[in-house]
């Protein structure tokens, strides 16, 4: 790092509360100073004079900033595992997968949500990839203050379950698979309509069942257990009770595979 660079990084640091000019610079303590002076950032890369120095110091405090991420994210997960959340499985549970399965990965998800369409992809990753070993669980989260149609969707599965549970697996795969027929009410209910005569259903049972208190009671009930363990925004997933709160990537869930020993 040159001398530029250096005193840079090291007048940003020094900004911090009751903090001295260090004599060598960790990325903890440039992740402290830039929580506590976000502007130091500017008023540093100001002084600055050399565009590849300036370029430098960006970078440095970017990758900083993200190694520190990294470890805060990396302690949050070990704090998880020691205190895993208990979600409700019974005999009425529907389970995807063999129901003795080692990894159990729980789901609570939105049919009309764009982040919802990305984790049913990385659901059915993880499922290939682990086959015998993965049990999935899906429940409900509609958020019907952003997606109107998300509420409909929920019933209209629920209401498919009560006449074949595997087949609600299918309208399930329907509604993400073609998302963008949830776009406004008259398309998507013709769409449940259709989907319900596909699978060769009683269309006007699953219709009156969608309307049942039996099948908002299911879905508030999914909601309020989300809710319970802090998810406000979909997907949101457990990993053996673990928390996920958002559409990651199949490798995040890998990791917490790997740190419950279970890969």
């Amino acid at each position: 790092m040159n001398r530029t660079l250096t005193a840079a990084v090291a007048a940003l640091i020094a900004a911090a509360p009751c903090t001295a000019a260090p004599k060598s610079i960790s990325s903890d303590q440039i992740a402290q100073a830039l929580s506590q002076n976000p502007g130091m950032v500017v008023d540093a890369l100001l002084k600055i004079d050399d565009p590849a120095t300036k370029a430098k110091f960006f970078q440095f405090v970017m990758d900083s900033q993200k190694a520190a991420q990294a470890v805060e994210e990396q302690k949050e997960l070990d704090e998880a595992i020691k205190h895993p959340y208990s979600p409700k499985i019974d005999a009425s549970t529907r389970i995807r997968g063999d129901k003795d399965a080692p990894i159990t990965l729980v789901e609570y998800s939105d049919f009309e949500c764009p982040y919802c369409r990305r984790g049913f992809a990385v659901v059915e990753q993880l499922r290939d990839q682990y086959g015998k070993k993965l049990r999935f669980i899906y429940k409900h989260m509609p958020l019907v203050n952003l997606h109107p149609q998300a509420m409909p969707a929920a019933r209209w599965q629920e209401a498919v379950a009560i006449q074949s549970p595997e087949k609600a697996w299918i309208f399930h795969d329907k509604m993400f698979e073609n998302q963008e027929k949830l776009s406004d009410a008259k398309t998507a209910d013709a769409f449940f309509h259709q989907v319900v005569k596909d699978l060769g259903l009683d269309v006007k049972k699953a219709e009156k069942d969608s309307q049942s208190k039996a099948v908002q009671d299911k879905i508030d009930a999914d909601s309020k257990e989300a809710e319970k363990f802090g998810f406000t925004g979909t997907p949101g997933f457990l990993v053996n009770g673990v928390a996920v709160r958002g559409a990651y990537p199949p490798s995040y869930f890998d990791k917490i595979i790997s740190k419950l020993g279970l890969n």
